[in-house]
């Protein structure tokens, strides 16, 4: 059994710096570190595929950065890694904890994981070894991810047991409560634009300095082929993760930060607004295109008609939101939110539909990756 500071410690010297993900009791002494006043950087995520996303906004923004969770909740986190991760080259240190795992007496729901925990790393691609139980082991551990993540560029695992790290009580800071916020409704009811339309008013007046990220699907293939720009992502796969990378971004940036989301990938991930209202960064901007359906697999209806989004989102801790349903109604509101503090929230309506033949990126996920994060870091 180690202390949590003597892994904590010399992990923060070899660069790993920002922490996020769902609690597991096994975690219990590390995360009272890392939340506790004095400690490394941490975000509480609502999910472990979202703790992914914001780990991989932090990365292009610069920073080491470590995902913990259980391993049944790693099953969350499998879409990101293999569909994020991997195309992107991201790397981050997973520490998954093996409830279930060989000569333990576990709750019934861990049964099925706690048997496959190693298999399913091996199975998607994620090399990893035991987390240190000895003082002496930290070091070997350490080592051994920081050379497996520099050779591949993708993500390493630390399998923690039980009893692996002595819990050392925590230290809160007290919790932030803020006031609900306002929305600003500016629908008029009239012709929707489209979202091509909507995305040429956004690039004329998007400042050449802020970062953005647009979701999965014909949002970032729009994006691209009206305008290819180094200050663009253009998310892949990972569905519902473009806001979770941005909140990761925002926070380790002092950049304009803008996530062009979709209803379906917002409704996909909600509770990454509740994450995004606790932890407030005021340079983020999150816009969600709600055309109400499912563009990019046929036009499927989503549940976006029965949703306040803008509602949702000041509930959820966003000082400010936007109803809008018009390019006029979009410029303005964008224009607003590049001269308050954030975040922001800008519901935009459109139009079913793409632009007619549509194509997708030609610059690869990895290269897009790598020319993003020079961008954001200047290195």
């Amino acid at each position: 059994m180690i202390s949590a500071d003597s892994f904590l410690d010399p992990a923060h010297a070899v660069g790993f710096e920002f922490y996020t993900g769902v609690p597991c009791s096994f975690l219990t002494p590390i995360i009272n570190r890392v939340v506790g006043v004095g400690g490394p950087s941490y975000v509480g995520a609502t999910s472990e595929g979202e703790a992914v996303g914001i780990a991989s906004g932090a990365w292009l923004a610069g920073r080491g950065t470590v995902v913990m969770c259980q391993n049944s909740g790693l099953g969350n986190a499998v879409n990101p890694l293999t569909s994020l991760n991997h195309p992107f080259r991201i790397p981050t240190l997973l520490i998954v904890t093996w409830r279930g795992g060989p000569g333990i007496s576990d709750e019934p729901q861990h049964e099925v994981m706690g048997d496959i925990t190693p298999k399913l790393l091996e199975l998607i691609g994620i090399p990893h070894r035991d987390f240190p139980q000895t003082e002496e082991d930290i070091g070997s551990a350490l080592a051994e991810a920081q050379a497996r993540i520099e050779e591949t560029d993708l993500p390493f695992a630390l399998i923690m047991h039980k009893g692996s790290v002595r819990d050392d009580g925590l230290e809160v800071p007290p919790p932030v409560v803020r006031d609900r916020g306002i929305i600003d409704d500016m629908t008029e009811g009239r012709g929707l634009p489209t979202r091509a339309s909507t995305l040429e008013r956004f690039l004329c007046q998007v400042p050449d300095s802020a970062a953005v990220i647009a979701t999965t699907g014909k949002c970032g293939r729009e994006l691209f082929t009206l305008d290819d720009r180094d200050q663009h992502l253009y998310q892949v796969g990972s569905m519902g993760g473009a806001s979770a990378m941005g909140l990761g971004l925002a926070l380790n940036t002092s950049r304009k930060v803008v996530v062009l989301d979709g209803d379906g990938a917002a409704l996909m991930k909600l509770g990454n607004l509740a994450t995004i209202g606790r932890y407030a960064p005021e340079n983020l901007i999150h816009v969600v295109l709600d055309n109400g359906i499912h563009d990019s697999t046929g036009g499927q209806p989503t549940v976006a008609p029965n949703v306040d989004f803008a509602s949702v989102a000041v509930a959820a801790g966003y000082p400010r939101s936007f109803r809008t349903d018009s390019a006029g109604g979009f410029e303005q509101a964008f224009a607003t939110t590049l001269s308050e503090p954030g975040p922001h929230f800008i519901h935009q309506k459109i139009a079913p539909g793409s632009m007619k033949g549509l194509g997708r990126p030609t610059v690869k996920p990895f290269e897009v990756a790598r020319r993003f994060k020079q961008f954001v870091t200047g290195t």
